[in-house]
Formats: structure tokens, C-alpha cells, sequence
């Protein structure tokens, strides 16, 4: 049997020989990492072992270049990630983490929770349960919370949960709350957001979920993002980039004048509605910037030229200067993520 595909996205990736900074398709598998040029490419240009390997992140071996997380396999060399976001980078390092661990212990990799002291009664569907506390009008509240001078947006706190829960009578008292918010956190509908429930995560308590007002969470398709926040700082920001961050990641942007695909880093603000793109292997300021008010996204099956595509998972955006831009996403579930996204903050922004 193949490995299985515990994750897989696009990343950052440090080249061996030159030392150059690309983007690179990335599977972690249960005993080792591929990485591809390409999404569709069929076979890997490299392969990494886990057995044996440790991990170091946050790595700062690269002065300006943030999120950035290190591989060393059992025969000391060193492979460099760079994540796109914070909580991208989190994501991987966790998985990595665990599947390293897995490995070592002779288990197989499962989102699931193994502990034993957490048995969900039979009548608990986590999936429905889920969906309930998504709810925009009687589910959990998203805000934008501070904490060390830092703003967590489109986040909410453990007790606020462990609350809802309770209130809504999914449970009986605070205590089965905390059993149900933990399987929920172990089945990956819920993230923890800040370091007292990442912590949190990542020790050997029973419950890993804190029914705590200082610890943060989140969907994990919320568009949640973390900034920082100081009150000292009076910098007048660029209009365009006063919006709120509401969803950030990797897509392929097809060129207007070579038509040729590159993987460019997005970040979506609204209010005013402007989709960002960066050179995900740096550079501080955006490549160009997508006006979004008035605009319309759709999803597409054939290229500009109007022939059927071998592409998967495409999508454009026309502004109201009737300027066309096509985009590609990894997964249909991530097209029609951003498509929803752009589409509120075309609405909602200035």
C-alpha cells in the first residue's frame, strides 16, 4: 500500500546546491516529505525521510525571512521550508511533528484522537455539532480578540465554547463540554490560535482544549490571521492596505503578457477590498494588487483562449475596469473557499 497523504500544499523550499528560494509543491506522507515542481508533476524531485529527523521552527537562520522551518534527516542534512502565514507554518510543524512520532512508536498516522479517557457518546456527531457552531447567527461568535498586544482576528475563546456548548444544551454540564471540545480540537474542526493553546495542544494534559478565556481558537476555514498590534505604533498606513486581513495562501496567477503560471502569495483585506500578490520566496512589497470592489469571480473550465484546459481548479476575477485575471487554486474545496471570500469582500469593501 502506498503511504498515505497526511497533508500536502505549497511551500517555500531552500535549493541544496544553489541556495536559491522556490516554490515547490509539498506532500507529507507517513514516513517521509515529497516535494514536486509542479502540482501535477508525477514523480518528486526529492524525498525526505522522517525516520530519525528533527525539526526546528521557528528556524531564524535567514534574518528577514519569516516562518521558516527546518528538517534535518539522519545523515545531518539540512532542508529549509518557508511557509506563507504563521499558522501555515504551525500547521506543518504539528503534522511533521506527529508523524515523526508515529514512526518512532510503530503507529499509523490518525487524525482521530487515540486517547482513551475521551469517549464521545454515540449520539455525538461531531461533523453536525460542527457545522451548528458555525452558524453566522446562533453559533460561536468570531471577534477580534487582543492578547500581547497582538490581534487575533476571526477568533473566540475556550470558554466561549465550552459555553455555547452548555447553552445549547449539546451538553450536560462544563466538564462533558471539555471532553466534546477536545475531540473536536483533535479532529481539526477547531485550531488553537496564541501560545496557552498551542501549549496546550502539544502536552500530555487529558483534555487538550482549555475551557479558558485566554486561550484562543479558531475555524479552520475561517480566514483567521494574527497581527501584530503595538498601541506606540502611529504609522498612517497605505489606504489599500487599512483593510482587515481576511484570507491569505498560495495560488498559481496565470501573466498577462507571457501567459505563463507562477505560484504567487495572496492576502485578501477588506474594507477596502484589495487581493494582494507577493513573491512567495520574498519580498516585502506586493507584485501588484487586485481592486475588488464591484468586482465578479467565477469559476472556469477553459483558458483564456478559450480552450478546454488540462488545469484543474481555476477561477477569475473580472474588476469593474473589466480587467481579467486567472487563477488557480489547489483543490476544489480551496476554489470555491477564495471564490466565497472574494466574493463577501467585493460586497462588504470600500
Amino acid at each position: 500500500m502506498e503511504p498515505k497523504r497526511i497533508r500536502e500544499g505549497y511551500l517555500v523550499k531552500r535549493g541544496s546546491m544553489f541556495n536559491s528560494w522556490k516554490p515547490m509543491w509539498v506532500v507529507l506522507l507517513e514516513d517521509g516529505i515529497e516535494f514536486y515542481k509542479k502540482k501535477s508533476d508525477n514523480s518528486p524531485k526529492g524525498m525526505i525521510p522522517l525516520k530519525g529527523s528533527t525539526l526546528t521552527s521557528p528556524c531564524q537562520d535567514f534574518g528577514k525571512r519569516m516562518f521558516v522551518f527546518k528538517i534535518t534527516t539522519t545523515k545531518q542534512q539540512d532542508h529549509f521550508f518557508q511557509a506563507a502565514f504563521l499558522e501555515e507554518r504551525d500547521a506543518w510543524v504539528r503534522d511533521i511533528k506527529k508523524a515523526t512520532k508515529c514512526i518512532e512508536g510503530g503507529q499509523k498516522f490518525a487524525r482521530k484522537s487515540t486517547r482513551r479517557s475521551i469517549r464521545l457518546p454515540e449520539t455525538i456527531d461531531l461533523g453536525a455539532l460542527y457545522l451548528s457552531m458555525k452558524d453566522t447567527e446562533k453559533g460561536v461568535k468570531e471577534l477580534n480578540l487582543e492578547k500581547d498586544k497582538k490581534i487575533f482576528n476571526h477568533c473566540f475563546t475556550g470558554n466561549c465554547v465550552i459555553d455555547w456548548l452548555v447553552s445549547n444544551k449539546s451538553v450536560r454540564n462544563r466538564q462533558e463540554g471539555l471532553m466534546i471540545a477536545s475531540s473536536l480540537l483533535n479532529e481539526g474542526y477547531l485550531q488553537p490560535a496564541g501560545d496557552l493553546s498551542k501549549n496546550a495542544v502539544d502536552g500530555t494534559a487529558e483534555n487538550p482544549f482549555l475551557d479558558n478565556a485566554d486561550a484562543f481558537y479558531y475555524f479552520p476555514d475561517s480566514g483567521f490571521f494574527c497581527e501584530e498590534n503595538s498601541s506606540d505604533d502611529d504609522v498612517i498606513l497605505k489606504e489599500e492596505f487599512r483593510g482587515v486581513i481576511i484570507k491569505q495562501g498560495c495560488l498559481l496567477k496565470q501573466g498577462h503578457r507571457r501567459k505563463n503560471w507562477k505560484v504567487r502569495k495572496f492576502i485578501l483585506r477588506e474594507d477596502p477590498a484589495y487581493l494582494h500578490y507577493y513573491d512567495p520566496a520574498g519580498g516585502e512589497d506586493p507584485l501588484g494588487a487586485i481592486r475588488l470592489r464591484g468586482c465578479v469571480v467565477t469559476s472556469v473550465e477553459s483558458n483564456p483562449d478559450g480552450k478546454k484546459s488540462e488545469e484543474e481548479n481555476l477561477f477569475e476575477i473580472i474588476t469593474a475596469d473589466e480587467v481579467h485575471y486567472f487563477l488557480q487554486a489547489a483543490t476544489p474545496k480551496e476554489r470555491i473557499e477564495w471564490i466565497k471570500a472574494i466574493q463577501v469582500a467585493s460586497r462588504t469593501g470600500k
